[in-house]
């Protein structure tokens, strides 16, 4: 019974250990990467290609998420509305909720999904094949070249990928409560502006750059410290997409206090 209490608590330890191994690690990371941003030389061409990749091809994904996310808000907040004789509120409601919530946070993990994982797949194959001793070799910094574009560039992208997604999920509640719940559109856009301020869009766009950071971070970080082999690789792509997706939600929790706490 001792036995068994003690390798719990030692699990419990290791875990707690490990977790703060982690955070200052990439802490470290992190700062190496940001400080980077400002000393030369500087890759202007490999930023504008890490800004395709990573927002450009986005938008499909994260375009139908959207549509569909304002869709099924509508219609649901019109069944919940209806309870209490508030199905009036269905406009501005949908859109406080996408531009302050839902529109960066699911573009965000969309985007861990899909680009996260890219990124720590491309890293971590390359420290596989020794690409990335190959950059030292060459007197090349491999964080100023594998790292700092794809951070500045998710950075980036991150807040106009979510301008669209915002846009889009709007449209989609608002298709569903003309075409499907009978509101008079010139009212419900009406509803929606008059609502809708400027601290709710510009709240979820400094969300979703934080987001952009954490995403193309925590793909660098796992694929820049994965194991070696296949095996490596797997786990550093999961281990960037699970990471990324819990410290985007984590983020959206602390980044709502310190916007709207007062």
């Amino acid at each position: 019974m001792i036995s068994l209490v003690l390798g719990i608590f030692a699990g419990i330890g290791a875990t707690i250990l490990g977790l703060a191994r982690f955070t200052g690690h990439a802490f470290v990371f992190a700062g190496s990467a940001v400080s980077h941003i400002f000393r030369p030389p500087f890759f202007p061409g490999e930023v504008l290609r890490q800004f395709m990749k990573i927002g450009y091809y986005s938008l499909p994904v994260v375009g139908m998420t959207a549509l569909f996310t304002g869709a099924v808000l509508a219609l649901q907040i019109y069944i919940g509305g209806s309870r209490f004789n508030a199905e009036s509120a269905v406009a501005s409601i949908v859109a406080i909720g996408i531009t302050r919530e839902l529109g960066p946070v699911l573009a965000g993990l969309m985007v861990a999904g899909r680009v996260s994982s890219a990124i720590a797949a491309e890293i971590a194959t390359m420290r596989v094949t020794e690409q990335i001793d190959a950059l030292v070799t060459l007197s090349t910094n491999p964080i100023k070249y594998l790292v700092t574009p794809r951070v500045v560039a998710a950075t980036l992208a991150l807040p106009l990928l979510v301008a669209v997604a915002d846009s889009i999920g709007i449209l989609g509640g608002f298709l569903i409560g003309v075409e499907r719940l009978d509101f008079n559109a010139a009212t419900y856009i009406r509803n929606t502006t008059e609502f809708l301020q400027l601290a709710d869009i510009t709240s979820g766009l400094w969300k979703a750059a934080v987001f952009g950071f954490i995403i193309a971070l925590m793909g660098c970080y796992h694929g820049y410290y994965s194991g070696r082999g296949a095996q490596g690789v797997g786990r550093a792509t999961t281990n960037a997409v699970v990471s990324a997706s819990i410290l985007i939600l984590a983020s959206n929790y602390v980044l709502t206090e310190l916007f709207f706490s007062a």
